[in-house]
């Protein structure tokens, strides 16, 4: 029978080259597999080298019973659990084994949180924070546009090439999950910045604070003139939340619910969202009527007149 690391190699490699799996997902699968091979050789084997057929129920409870034991959160072992239920659906499919042991182990489920988002005010704070008299200020503000326009990931946004740009049609065409491009909006607000950030006259030019442009493709740029990170941004994200002074955690992707929400709050249907945002499932999109539930619910008990009279009167009485 076919030895574990074997298996794990013949999936990684139909991952890329059929699967046209990014380089992140490859990793993550690798690291996962190679967790569960090291546990199952020292914890249940005591000698190295399995083969894929070796594996049972008992072993995988013992396995993810370890993984609770140090204290992992959920989403983790379900992420661990996920990756090897893939690798065996790949082996029962290519007939390398009869049966999925996977199939007697049922995953725990994982409480939907409600995304946090926040309100129109709180977003406009924050998109007050970067100077936009210097140019790296500037890129930045276009930066929080485009999250508020279109809903973009931030790894669609660092991914934007200038051919991407529709200026006279207001679009960009992006890379979403799975390598699948997807055309969205943008707010004539938005694609004023952007045209206005690409046209900079210290986009070419060697400063004090940055350099010019070196990659002639990207739209986004870092200091050193080359296409800026997702690590980037996300340390200017907490950057302009402490000077911001608002609560909680503002991340890209706080702005990307945000948008979703307000969509929603102006009678966008979930169709649609699910589209913009290049979800492949409505059933992801769908958690948004939640968020949109409380925040009505919120508005409705600070301004229904019979709701404040209420509070009032409760107040009066303790």
């Amino acid at each position: 029978m076919l030895p574990f690391g074997e298996a794990v190699y013949k999936f990684l490699n139909y991952l890329r080259v059929v699967k046209n799996a990014s380089e992140h997902t490859l990793r993550n699968y690798g690291l996962d597999l190679e967790g569960f091979k090291l546990f199952f050789e020292e914890e249940i084997l005591k000698e190295r080298s399995f083969s894929v057929d070796q594996v049972d129920k008992r072993s995988l409870r013992a396995y993810l019973a370890s993984i609770s034991v140090k204290s992992s959160t959920k989403r983790t072992l379900l992420r661990r659990l996920s990756s090897l239920r893939s690798l065996y659906k790949f082996l029962l499919k290519e007939r390398i084994i009869e049966q999925n042991p996977l199939d007697e182990i049922d995953s725990p489920k994982l409480e939907k949180k409600i995304p946090p988002s926040l309100g129109f005010e709180q977003v406009m704070r924050f998109f007050e924070q970067p100077d936009t008299s210097n140019y790296l200020g500037f890129r930045d503000r276009c930066i929080m546009e485009l999250f508020y326009s279109s809903g973009l990931r931030i790894s669609e946004l660092v991914g934007l090439d200038r051919q991407h740009f529709d200026e006279k049609n207001f679009r960009l065409k992006v890379m979403g999950k799975g390598k699948k491009e997807r055309v969205v909006p943008i707010t004539r607000t938005a694609a004023k910045w952007l045209k206005e950030y690409l046209g900079h006259p210290e986009r070419h030019q060697d400063t004090d604070g940055h350099k010019g442009e070196a990659d002639e493709k990207a739209i986004f740029l870092n200091k050193w003139g080359e296409r800026l990170s997702a690590r980037s941004i996300d340390r200017k994200f907490e950057e302009y939340l402490k000077s911001s002074g608002l609560a909680g955690k503002i991340t890209p992707h706080t702005i990307r619910h945000t948008i979703a929400t307000h969509w929603l709050e102006k009678g966008m249907d979930l169709k649609t969202i699910q589209v913009l945002l290049g979800h492949s499932s409505l059933a992801t999109t769908t958690i948004y009527t939640q968020v949109s539930t409380r925040l009505k619910r919120e508005v409705y008990q600070k301004t229904h007149p019979l709701e404040r009279e209420c509070k009032s009167s409760i107040k009066s009485h303790s």
